[in-house]
């Protein structure tokens, strides 16, 4: 039967409004052909593209996005070695580095303890040679590499051309004024009534012709004296026993502890054994130990 008039237009508007529900997601109470409203029916549509069922027109399926990732931090730089020793410094230290530095044959000069240009040379001659940071300044990395290369010093590598620590004084040097000389740390103690006033380095007689140990006084004196025996001057001599005497020695100047004498105490400096010369006299006493 066909439907005309106002019903036909309800029916006609009751389904556009059903589509329209259906688009939207919305719950709909579609309506008889008497007009009633019946049962809600609700349509619920995708919400978004991504939850489209696949395959439905219209739709963009979505990848999910790259997870963030942390870059791991680069490691900091090493710490460059720390310096140990550089121009200026001075010390013990120094002079163990001098000496090492003479074993090897990077530096000719004695060891003096303090770092000056020569060892500044050395030092930078020795790193450039061994791929080394080329500084000049003795750090702990060089440090390292001259140890293992080289032997510790003894006490005459170190002190070739004397400078070294006076030894304690002989308990028999004590009392009055006295020429303390000690064979194992090769010095001269000037010592008044218990106070040493002066020290000086000094060099011994060789294995041959020792220098002779004990008790003495000295018994003469002689400014500008030359040997009869060996036919060598000895300035500022002062005799204590036999032919040994304390005087100056040219060769002890020049070569150090390389030589040796005939039996007498061989001093270096100059000025100071002038000045012992001044202050000694004839009697004092002399004592001679190991």
């Amino acid at each position: 039967m066909r439907i005309t008039g106002r019903p036909a237009a309800l029916l006609a508007s009751a389904a556009a409004v059903s589509a329209l529900a259906a688009l939207a997601g919305c719950t709909v109470q579609p309506q008889g052909t008497d007009g009633k409203h019946g049962l809600p029916v609700h349509i619920q549509l995708p919400s978004s593209p991504a939850a489209a069922p696949t395959g439905m027109a219209g739709t963009t399926p979505t990848t999910p996005p790259p997870r963030a990732t942390t870059p791991t931090p680069a490691a900091p730089p090493a710490p460059p070695p720390r310096v140990l020793w550089a121009h200026g410094s001075s010390g013990p230290g120094v002079r163990e580095l001098q000496a090492r530095l003479r074993q090897v044959g990077w530096l000719s000069a004695t060891p003096t303890g303090t770092y000056g240009p020569r060892t500044v040379r050395a030092v930078l001659g020795f790193q450039a040679k061994r791929g080394l940071s080329a500084t000049g300044r003795l750090d702990t990395v060089t440090w390292q590499r001259l140890l293992a290369m080289t032997h510790r010093p003894t006490r005459w590598e170190l002190y070739p051309m004397g400078g070294q620590p006076a030894a304690a004084p002989d308990a028999r040097c004590m009392t009055g004024r006295v020429l303390c000389i000690d064979k194992t740390s090769r010095t001269l103690r000037w010592m008044i009534d218990g106070r040493t006033v002066d020290t000086l380095s000094v060099r011994f007689g060789t294995q041959y012709t020792p220098t002779r140990e004990g008790v003495f006084k000295v018994y003469w004196k002689s400014r500008h004296h030359v040997s009869t025996l060996y036919h060598s001057p000895m300035p500022y001599a002062m005799f204590f026993s036999g032919g040994q005497a304390v005087h100056y020695s040219a060769d002890f100047a020049a070569r150090g502890y390389a030589g040796g004498s005939h039996g007498c105490v061989n001093v270096r400096d100059e000025a100071a054994i002038a000045r012992l010369f001044a202050q000694v006299k004839v009697g004092d006493k002399v004592v001679v130990s190991r």
